[in-house]
């Protein structure tokens, strides 16, 4: 898995092939998808160190979305998006795992700063996860 792969999650395909295509522009592996199932079925086959996602959509809302994304990776780490939030969805979200919830339109460098602390924050976690595993492994066998 690249150490910068993004996937952004939005219902409004002119304002995600946009944001991606800026977002490509600084480096990062950007992936996106249209709506809440598409996103589950990206993230039950890969690995993201951020995850962009719309709050408001149709079908599956992002907080249903954050919720089963949490279950498929704990230590996803979600950024929400929306022009549409409110105080007790924010705080709703947060209480699930959100890392962060900005409202659209939200500032560019804004939204690169969060993603940068997303990533930084999951390589944090997958590498203690790699240590906790090879020091369980060494105290099985008695290393």
């Amino acid at each position: 898995m690249p150490e910068n792969h993004v996937l952004l999650v939005d219902d409004e395909e002119e304002f995600v092939q946009a944001l991606a295509k800026r977002l490509r522009a600084r480096g990062l592996d950007v992936e996106t998808a249209a709506d809440g199932a598409a996103a589950l079925e990206k993230v039950q086959h890969s690995r993201y160190h951020a995850v962009v996602l719309d709050l408001a959509m149709p079908g599956m809302d992002g907080v249903e979305t954050l919720r089963r994304i949490k279950e498929l990776d704990p230590q996803a780490q979600v950024i929400l998006l929306t022009g549409h939030g409110t105080v007790h969805a924010g705080v709703e979200a947060m209480k699930i795992g959100a890392m962060d919830f900005l409202e659209k339109p939200a500032e560019f460098s804004d939204l690169m700063d969060k993603i940068r602390v997303a990533i930084r924050k999951k390589l944090e976690l997958t590498e203690q996860h790699s240590e906790d595993k090879v020091a369980e492994i060494l105290r099985k066998h008695g290393w």
